[in-house]
């Protein structure tokens, strides 16, 4: 990691002091590792805990709807349009300008983020209905959501000011301490889970409770480090500030862009909830798994390249930005394409190995892994969405990928209905299968979209090598499936295995020996470690 910056020094300087993005793509990851595997802990704890149906569907909407709000303020739209924003004042070297525009961007986003959970909480009953309406006939499951909603509510006030501070990190090449927020967020999961849950009448109360002791907790965790760099914001709403409002600009066509997986994911659950009860919980679970590649490679990855290549535009470095931009994808790829196919060769086991205790009941392990199977088929092109779509926030071209959303989001509502309506009407078990395949279909039309968008406007120009790229990428997976296949076949029903300790064991081993024979068979190909580098 570099050295902390001094105030005022020259864009070259900053520059160099900054770590390679393979560095810090790698910094990042490691520290979602962490929570990935906390998270596993977790859902495997609520899933032997509280099973699927009734209560713990009810907190699943309850949990989905602030976190979708949280891509919008948070995570998402906010800091797509916030760190263009800001590296282009950091660019310039005026401190004072920098410190004023964190002050006014911090107190805005707070004073509207204050409103939108205040207007959340008097609606929640309303909200429940509009996202889980297979639930008109059952009036005691939908005011149980809305009890959550208003509990999850001000969750969002809280991320999205930890969010902020992430990106003012981020963009001064601290990705560390961001990166390790969701471990925290898990952990306090885990402790709801243990020791609030069981005080409460109806327990996933006790994990609505949580979520919101996660989200202050995360805050507390980052805001102490930006006062160490002399940026912590005092908030001033400023709604008439010239880089507020031009945020503000950027951010509207943002709203749904960067959202996308998560209204696809609204869409699934609404769908859902009219099928056989349990699927909302089965989509939960599975996307939970999708999750863990995203977060480890995919949100890396974007978080990693969105202030390089926002630095690159503002020097005017097209060439730069160009080679970020081609190196960035080939990482996606050379991450997503085997994490898809292996998530989809190893769906029934994943599934068992971290849910099936408990409540959590082998049923439940082969629906789940029926929808993990499918979404699987999309982790590719979700992950390329990531780097892609940083591309033209970098830009402060925020329309384009609004444009591709639209279409996206209609796509995946045609998808779901043209393919779940006939599996459900015929009693097919597993329709809501036909929802992770629609959200898989709809990725590759994101990532399509936005790809043939770079492509037209010149701004991407494909670098020399991607036809060798991509054959020893084809070579490589096909002799990761033949090893994989083998150990699956070797093992047998992982369902059979006793005991969590032999689940994982032999989970990793398959993994382990798919991911080796994968790695071999690049090195033979002629792939080595600086091919790699930026």
């Amino acid at each position: 990691m570099s050295a902390p910056e001094e105030e005022g020094a020259a864009p070259a300087t900053r520059r160099q002091r900054r770590p390679g993005l393979l560095r810090s793509t790698a910094v990042f990851s490691a520290m979602t590792l962490l929570s990935r595997v906390a998270g596993f802990a977790r859902d495997m704890l609520q899933a032997t805990l509280f099973g699927t149906g009734g209560a713990m569907s009810a907190f699943i909407v309850a949990y989905r709807v602030p976190n979708f709000l949280r891509r919008v303020f948070a995570e998402g739209s906010m800091a797509m349009a916030f760190v263009p924003v800001l590296n282009e004042i950091r660019e310039r070297g005026d401190r004072a300008a920098l410190k004023s525009f964190i002050d006014h961007m911090a107190g805005a986003l707070c004073a509207v983020v204050m409103v939108t959970c205040a207007l959340g909480i008097l609606a929640a009953p309303l909200i429940a209905r509009l996202f889980a309406p297979g639930w008109a006939e059952q009036p005691e499951l939908l005011a149980l959501t809305a009890q959550m909603l208003r509990i999850t509510f001000p969750y969002l006030l809280f991320i999205s000011m930890m969010a902020l501070a992430a990106s003012i990190l981020n963009s001064d090449g601290h990705f560390g301490l961001p990166a390790f927020t969701p471990v925290l967020h898990n952990l306090t999961m885990i402790a709801a889970m243990l020791w609030l849950a069981p005080r409460f009448d109806v327990p996933p109360k006790g994990l609505a409770w949580g979520v919101l002791a996660a989200g202050f907790l995360q805050l507390m965790l980052l805001w102490p480090a930006l006062g160490r760099l002399g940026l912590r914001p005092r908030l001033r709403p400023g709604f008439g500030h010239a880089q507020v409002r031009k945020v503000g600009r950027l951010m509207l066509p943002t709203l749904f862009s960067s959202s996308v997986a998560q209204l696809n994911l609204l869409v699934g659950t609404a769908f859902a909830s009219v099928l056989a009860a349990g699927s909302i919980d089965w989509l939960y679970y599975s996307d939970r798994l999708i999750e863990f590649p995203l977060g480890l490679f995919g949100v890396a990855l974007g978080t990693v390249i969105l202030p390089h290549l926002s630095r690159r535009h503002a020097a005017e470095d097209a060439a730069g930005y160009n080679t970020s931009l081609d190196w960035g994808l080939r990482m996606a790829l050379l991450a997503g394409v085997p994490a898809g196919l292996g998530l989809l060769l190893l769906a029934e086991p994943i599934t068992a190995t971290v849910y099936n205790y408990g409540r959590f009941t082998a049923f439940d392990t082969r629906m789940a892994a029926v929808s993990l199977g499918a979404m699987s088929l999309g982790v590719p092109a979700f992950m390329l969405s990531k780097v892609l779509a940083p591309a033209f926030y970098a830009r402060q071209d925020t329309r384009t990928p609004m444009r591709a959303a639209i279409w996206t989001v209609a796509a995946n509502v045609v998808l779901t209905v043209a393919i779940v309506t006939p599996l459900w009407r015929s009693g097919v078990q597993g329709s809501h299968g036909g929802i992770a395949l629609a959200t898989a279909l709809a990725g590759m039309v994101n990532a399509w979209l936005l790809w043939r968008a770079l492509r037209r406007s010149g701004v991407y120009r494909p670098q020399d090598g991607w036809g060798r790229f991509a054959l020893r990428l084809g070579v490589a997976c096909l002799v990761m499936t033949a090893v994989v296949l083998a150990a699956r076949g070797w093992i047998g029903d992982w369902t059979a295995i006793a005991g969590a300790p032999a689940r994982v064991g032999w989970l990793l081993a398959a993994i382990a020996a798919g991911a080796c024979a994968y790695g071999a068979a690049l090195l033979v190909l002629g792939l080595r470690p600086r091919h790699l580098r930026h």
